[in-house]
């Protein structure tokens, strides 16, 4: 005896759902940078310092220049 194939499928749907439960868990898996689950003690702290050279100018020379009329 055969099935009756007229029946609606729902083939396309689970694929459809299927794909987003995966694009779900690769989306949760980049936005916690790869590291999935509870709160343990991998949390990894750096502290970056970055320092400049002082910016001086450089020491103003001032000439003064006198004269007298005779």
């Amino acid at each position: 005896m055969a099935d009756n194939s007229t029946g609606g499928s729902n083939n396309a749907l689970y694929l459809i759902v299927g794909g987003l439960v995966v694009a779900m868990a690769v989306g949760a898996f980049a936005i916690h940078g790869g590291y999935i689950g509870g709160h343990g003690s991998s949390t990894t702290t750096e502290k970056t310092t970055v320092s400049a050279p002082a910016l001086t100018a450089p020491a103003a020379t001032t000439t003064t220049t006198t004269t007298t009329k005779p």
